[in-house]
């Protein structure tokens, strides 16, 4: 029984839509099927392979709505574009042309929590993808003495560490000392989280609220400003152009950071 193009059509209407977006290695994704989460680590023309933050890696072939993105269903595809000319990156650095995706190094740059993660994705991405170097969020550094143990850093495999609130006397302070060595380097930062590290005229204020300490410091400040803590994020980082838009003990700490794993991702 032949079928009536109008049916047809009706279907194909009442399937879900879903934004493109160009795989990139460092970006952090999750599998909509199975909810497993992590960093894209190689992109070939067959799959996507994700590795999450206990070094666990899984191959996802391409499919429609396949991924999240910042909580949204996304289609990741491979890059097709030509090799573009030189140009100026997010950081400031002059970025060469386009190259095929790498595979991950061993140099890994751990930070606090999924929001660093993508503001340092957001800004220093197309360093870091040139350096094949992976940026991961450790969700809290309670446990950062046990994780860099089982990380082994060496003179290959080197660790940098972006550590949010690290100042003199600190609970931060007194965990990172304890994972110091000469293939481990831990900088950090004065703010209590890294949304204060971002200038507040990126959003047209002076300065960001004063928040109490027995509040919870995100939705302290988005109470403060009226706004929903779920849509603030998204929207504080893509006002982010380049590192100028942030604080500059921020931007120092990050850059000590690709500074240090640099040499070794360069030599594997």
């Amino acid at each position: 029984m032949t079928r009536d193009i109008l049916e047809e059509f009706e279907e194909q209407r009442g399937q879900p839509t879903y934004s493109i977006v160009v795989g990139r290695v460092g970006e952090l994704v999750e599998d909509r099927a199975s909810g497993f989460c992590g960093d894209i680590v190689a992109i070939t023309s067959e799959a996507v392979t994700v590795r999450d933050r206990r070094g666990r890696e899984r191959q996802f072939r391409y499919k429609p709505g396949g991924f999240l993105i910042d909580g949204r269903p996304v289609t990741i595809v491979r890059d097709q574009s030509p090799v573009p000319s030189p140009r100026i990156t997010n950081s400031g650095a002059v970025a060469g042309p386009t190259q095929r995706a790498r595979i991950a190094k061993a140099s890994r740059i751990w930070v606090e929590g999924r929001h660093d993660a993508e503001l340092v994705q957001h800004v220093w991405g197309d360093e870091l993808a040139e350096l094949a170097i992976v940026v991961e969020p450790m969700h809290g550094i309670d446990e950062l003495v046990a994780m860099v143990d089982q990380f082994q850093p060496s003179a290959d495999r080197r660790l940098g560490i972006l550590v949010d609130h690290l100042v003199d006397g600190s609970k931060e302070d007194r965990i990172t000392r304890g994972v110091a060595g000469p293939h481990v380097l831990v900088t950090g930062h004065p703010f209590v989280d890294v949304w204060a590290g971002i200038r507040p005229e990126v959003m047209g204020l002076r300065e960001w609220p004063q928040v109490p300490r027995s509040v919870e410091w995100k939705q302290g400040m988005c109470d403060a400003l009226g706004v929903s803590l779920k849509d603030f994020w998204p929207r504080l980082r893509n006002r982010v152009r380049t590192f100028a838009d942030l604080r500059p003990e921020l931007v120092g700490a990050v850059e000590r950071l690709i500074d240090f794993v640099a040499p070794a991702a360069d030599a594997e």
